[in-house]
């Protein structure tokens, strides 16, 4: 059976070398599997950071590499990529990878059992990792200022304060420096006892909250970071955040800063346009 992917993106890692453990067509094109890499790919299943982007070499060669993606084998001898993964990652019968994406056909150099270096793009990286983080700390911050408005317990986030991202968060895309979260207001979260109505009424001075918290977070400077409970790419992740409120903790398979020094500011802004949908949109100045 072959093995996971080690990975190293938790501890911030841009470069590594590998050996080549398959080189397969598929959908997405070619798609280069080695043994470890320092490359976060795209999640098949809750695809809110993109993959990163970089490079493989050998002796003076190089390729491109496009959006690192999930892939997958199962026991049978099945490979998948990305959305054509039948099953959530972790599922028994399969062995869980990362997939590194190159145009066109793989070079004669680039073949199973090569040795390759790899280089992930550092600032895009980097942009992302703000993202993500950025994006947590909004989340926890809305929570605080929307906790006056359940009326039953919706359950705790990482600071203990009523869940609002839990329940009601339908989607999150990162991006660089930023992250765009997407809220069902429906008829399921008033039943779960949210007050909607003044939420609405009231939602210029919950978003002056959650910018005024989130100052507050910033100028601790506080650490940050992942911490695996494995190497391979299928084990569990949590970013940790040492806020003044206590250490947060969140799943996430992510990558983010290692200090909250890295932001001048973050910042969000929240749109009701459907009254039915809360858009946050959250940026992040980083710190030169």
């Amino acid at each position: 059976m072959p093995s996971s992917t080690i990975v190293s993106f938790a501890g911030g890692d841009l470069r590594g070398s590998s050996t080549v453990s398959r080189v397969e067509t598929s959908s997405r094109g070619t798609i280069v599997v080695v043994d470890a890499t320092p490359f976060h790919p795209v999640d098949h299943t809750w695809p809110d950071q993109p993959g990163d982007t970089g490079e493989l070499s050998a002796e003076g060669n190089v390729v491109r590499v496009a959006e690192a993606v999930m892939a997958a084998v199962s026991d049978e001898g099945q490979f998948a990529v990305g959305a054509d993964i039948p099953v959530k990652r972790g599922v028994e019968g399969w062995t869980w990878l990362v997939g590194h994406p190159i145009d066109g056909d793989a070079p004669s150099w680039l073949v199973e059992g090569a040795r390759v270096e790899l280089s992930v793009d550092a600032p895009r990286r980097a942009g992302l990792s703000r993202g993500h983080t950025a994006c947590h700390l909004a989340s926890l911050a809305l929570d605080i200022a929307l906790g006056d408005l359940w009326r039953k317990d919706p359950g705790a986030d990482a600071l203990g304060n009523p869940n609002f991202e839990a329940r009601a968060n339908q989607s999150s895309r990162i991006h660089e420096d930023g992250a765009v979260d997407e809220y069902r207001l429906g008829k399921s979260l008033r039943r779960a006892g949210f007050d909607t109505e003044t939420f609405v009424a009231t939602l210029g001075e919950r978003e002056a909250a959650i910018n005024a918290q989130l100052a507050t977070w910033v100028s601790t400077g506080a650490s940050s970071g992942v911490a695996p409970e494995g190497p391979a790419i299928v084990d569990r992740r949590s970013w940790h955040c040492e806020l003044p409120e206590g250490d947060a903790e969140i799943l996430c398979g992510g990558t983010h800063v290692e200090s909250l020094s890295e932001f001048v500011s973050i910042s969000v802004a929240l749109d009701l346009t459907d009254p039915q949908l809360l858009v946050m949109t959250t940026k992040a100045v980083p710190a030169v």
